[in-house]
C-alpha cells in the first residue's frame, strides 16, 4: 500500500473540530480552501483570524513530494538536521534526469548511466530515512501522486512547480523550494503567506471538441501570466462536477502557467470513482463520511461574490477550443534560420 491510511484517517478526525473552530474565529460560512488551510494549521486548531494577502502563517502539512533534481540538495540539508527519520510521509521521483532524445527504452538506458551516481544516493539515503523512492522509469511525479498518494481535504507540498496537479483529487497541493520541503520533514512549521482565493464558478458542461485543458486555457487568457500570484483558485459549481478528476487535475496542474500557488476542486463523485479505480476504495469511504468538510460551505456556492477576492464564471457549453498561435521560435534562434 503506497498511501498513509493512517495517516489520512487522523486527518479526516481532526477536521470536523478544526473546521467547526475555524467557522467560529472568521464568523461566516468557509470556502472549501479556507477549511484545508485553517485545519492544516501547525499551531492546532484554529485560534485566530488571519488576513489573505497578508498574514504570514505557519503551517502543517501532511506529506512531501520531491522530484530527483531538487531532491538532492534537499536530501543533503536534511542529512544534516539529526533526524533518524522523515516527520511526515515523504517521496522521491526520478523523472527529471531523463532526458527525451531517441526513444523512451534508450533514453532511459541512458539517463540510468549517466545519472547513477546520484540516483544511488537518493535511493539509499531515501532506504536510510524512511523515504518512498520511486526509481527511474516508474512514472511522473505529479502524476504519481495523483495516483497514489494525493487525497481530497489534505495538504502536501512539493519540489515541483506542477505539484497542484493534485489539487484535482481535492488537496491543497502547493510547489516550493527544496529547503521548504526539509523543514517539513524535519517537524518543523512551514510558513506561507495566507493566499487570497478567486473563485471560478463553471456552469454547463464540455462538448464538442473542448477538453479540460481549454478551462485553464480560458482562465489564463483572463488573468494573464500572472494573475494568480498570491492567489489559491478555488472550481465550483455543477460544470465542475461534470470533470473527469484527471480534467480536474490537468487544470490545477495548469494553474502554475498563471502563477497562482494552487488551485483545488471540491470532493465529488467523479473523484470518488477515481480514488476507487486508483485501488484506494478505502480513503473514499472515508472522504464521504466528512463530505461536507471537503467542500465549500453551501452560502458560499450561492452568493460566491460575497467570499472570493475575485470571480470568475465559465460557461463550459459554450466555452470553443483554445490553439495554441505562437510564438514557434525561440528569438535566440532566429539568426540561426
Amino acid at each position: 500500500m503506497a498511501f498513509d491510511i493512517e495517516m489520512i484517517r487522523a486527518v479526516y478526525a481532526r477536521l470536523g473540530e478544526r473546521v467547526a473552530a475555524a467557522r467560529q474565529v472568521i464568523g461566516r460560512p468557509l470556502t472549501q480552501t479556507e477549511k484545508v488551510l485553517y485545519s492544516h494549521l501547525y499551531e492546532g486548531l484554529p485560534k485566530r483570524l488571519f488576513e489573505r494577502g497578508k498574514s504570514y502563517v505557519d503551517f502543517a502539512p501532511d506529506r512531501v513530494a520531491m522530484q530527483d533534481a531538487t531532491a538532492q540538495m534537499a536530501l543533503l540539508q536534511f542529512m544534516s538536521a539529526g533526524k533518524p527519520k522523515v516527520a511526515v510521509p515523504s517521496t522521491v521521483h526520478c523523472d527529471h534526469l531523463i532526458q527525451a532524445k531517441i526513444g523512451a527504452e534508450q533514453d532511459l538506458n541512458t539517463a540510468k548511466s549517466q545519472n547513477k551516481e546520484v540516483y544511488d544516493f537518493l535511493a539509499s539515503v531515501s532506504n536510510k530515512y524512511g523515504i518512498g523512492f520511486w526509481k527511474p522509469g516508474a512514472g511522473i511525479i505529479h502524476q504519481v501522486v495523483l495516483e497514489n498518494y494525493a487525497f481530497p481535504g489534505g495538504m502536501m507540498i512539493g519540489t515541483d512547480s506542477h505539484t497542484p496537479n493534485a489539487g484535482g483529487l481535492g488537496m491543497i497541493a502547493i510547489g516550493v523550494g527544496g529547503a521548504d520541503a526539509v523543514d517539513v520533514m524535519a517537524g518543523m512549521a512551514w510558513e506561507l503567506k495566507f493566499p487570497k482565493l478567486i473563485g471560478v464558478k463553471l456552469t454547463g458542461k464540455l462538448s464538442g471538441w473542448t477538453s479540460a485543458k481549454d478551462v485553464i486555457l480560458k482562465v489564463a487568457g483572463i488573468l494573464t501570466v500572472k494573475g494568480g500570484t498570491g492567489y489559491i483558485v478555488e472550481y465550483f459549481g455543477e460544470g465542475a462536477e461534470s470533470l473527469s478528476c484527471t480534467g480536474k487535475a490537468t487544470i490545477c496542474n495548469m494553474g502554475a502557467e498563471i502563477g497562482a500557488t494552487t488551485s483545488v476542486f471540491a470532493y465529488d463523485h467523479k473523484m470518488k470513482a477515481y480514488l476507487e479505480g486508483t485501488e484506494r476504495a478505502d480513503i473514499a469511504a472515508l472522504a464521504d463520511q466528512v463530505r461536507e468538510h471537503l467542500r465549500a460551505d453551501p452560502e458560499v456556492y450561492a452568493n460566491s461574490e460575497q467570499y472570493f477576492d475575485q470571480v470568475i464564471e465559465i460557461n463550459l457549453s459554450e466555452l470553443e477550443p483554445h490553439v495554441n498561435n505562437g510564438p514557434f521560435y525561440p528569438r535566440c534562434c532566429l539568426a540561426d534560420l
